[in-house]
């Protein structure tokens, strides 16, 4: 069963055509052709009877009639590689390659010739590929990836074509600027966040639809009636595009590809534009991929580092209970220790420090400030003095206000 990659490949590179011909006596005069060896030459058939010179184009006759001469002259076989021909004329016309057999025969020679121009450009879209799924694999920037492959594309392309990769926001509703080397800036800066829906132009249509949309004029189709005038100003008459899908088949983005004149694809049109949809797919999965995996790690970060941060400040309330407890059981030493000092000094018998209410508890403690004042007070009052008012402290009968604050 063929695969739709190996269908696409076939559109692309399975087209081939082989040209053969019989000459004739040292004039080496044309006796007879297949129908593509006169159209690979621009001639008709009528040139039968001819000598070949007569028939091929200078720039062509330059490369061939001198391996005719040597075959002739020998009589040994030989092959001219990668012979570049332009078969048609106008805008159909299409460079080709060919590799060029010579063998002698009885009075005369024997041309055959095969196209190779599918192996070229077969040998570079495989190069191409691959330079691109190395980048993708490397974990290049996304827009390094898109712009080498539309960059890629142009290149590839038999007919100038301007590409543009535009990027589907997370809810599918609008598509982003991604890649389009070619493109005018303000022509890109426009269609940046165009919404998808139908009949929104060739991409917001065929990002709606999930489905290629093909409009081969801009200037009179329907889904142009709004950008009809930008395009216009861009140079664009055309615009094919393909919306890029994930392997579950969500929207990623689209892939346009525009053209300067109208025009309709060919089968090897659309098929390149299915390859290099595939791989912008596989490009902006994986840019997906990553900035999930980023966005997981920087959020486990931002964890560990609210953990750290809740492990400090609990290291640091139970360091700072701890010292309350030291300096409360220092303080309560040091309340029992002057209460004991002071038992025998004559005191008031109740608590002076109850306030308005009064406290009708023993007077044991006395508490004195750095402006002389002094009063007495139950433990109680007094550790509660001495823990809310500045500059409150356990006075003695020794040392009493200012000279007690002084030397404590």
């Amino acid at each position: 069963m063929i695969t739709t990659s190996e269908h696409d490949l076939r559109e692309l590179f399975g087209r081939s055509i082989a040209v053969s011909a019989t000459l004739a006596g040292p004039e080496h005069v044309l006796e007879a052709a297949n129908p593509a060896f006169f159209a690979a030459i621009g001639r008709s058939p009528d040139g039968i009877g001819l000598p070949l010179g007569a028939l091929l184009p200078r720039g062509l006759g330059d490369d061939i009639l001198p391996l005719l001469d040597r075959v002739g002259s020998t009589g040994i076989a030989d092959t001219l590689r990668d012979l570049r021909v332009v078969l048609g004329a106008g805008a159909p016309a299409r460079e080709a390659f060919f590799d060029i057999t010579v063998e002698p025969r009885r009075g005369g020679l024997q041309v055959i010739g095969v196209e190779t121009t599918q192996i070229k450009h077969a040998q570079r879209l495989l190069a191409e590929q691959r330079l691109l799924v190395e980048h993708i694999a490397r974990q290049a920037p996304l827009t390094e990836v898109l712009d080498g492959m539309a960059r890629s594309i142009e290149s590839l392309a038999p007919e100038p074509v301007l590409v543009s990769v535009l990027l589907a926001d997370p809810d599918g509703a609008h598509l982003r600027h991604g890649a389009a080397p070619s493109l005018p800036g303000f022509y890109n800066a426009a269609i940046d966040g165009i919404a998808t829906g139908d009949g929104v132009g060739s991409c917001g249509t065929a990002a709606f639809r999930r489905e290629p949309v093909i409009v081969t004029d801009i200037g009179t189709d329907p889904f142009w009636d709004d950008f009809r005038d930008l395009a216009q100003r861009a140079e664009l008459a055309a615009c094919w595009s393909t919306p890029i899908l994930a392997r579950d088949g969500s929207l990623l983005g689209t892939f346009a590809m525009y053209h300067r004149r109208p025009r309709v694809p060919q089968d090897s049109d659309l098929a390149l534009a299915r390859i290099f949809a595939r791989t912008a797919a596989l490009a902006i999965e994986r840019h997906h991929i990553e900035q999930a995996k980023a966005l997981a790690e920087a959020r486990a970060e931002a964890a560990r580092e609210e953990l750290a941060r809740a492990l400090r400040a609990e290291h640091e309330l139970r360091a700072d209970a701890e010292r309350r407890a030291e300096a409360a059981a220092e303080l309560a030493a040091r309340l029992r220790s002057a209460a004991a000092a002071q038992v025998a000094a004559p005191h008031p018998e109740s608590c002076q420090l109850g306030g308005p209410e009064g406290c009708e508890a023993a007077a044991e403690i006395k508490i004195a400030d750095s402006w002389g004042d002094s009063a007495w007070g139950c433990p109680a009052h007094a550790e509660e003095a001495i823990l809310n008012v500045r500059a409150v402290f356990i006075a003695s009968e020794e040392l009493g206000g200012l000279a007690a604050y002084l030397g404590r």
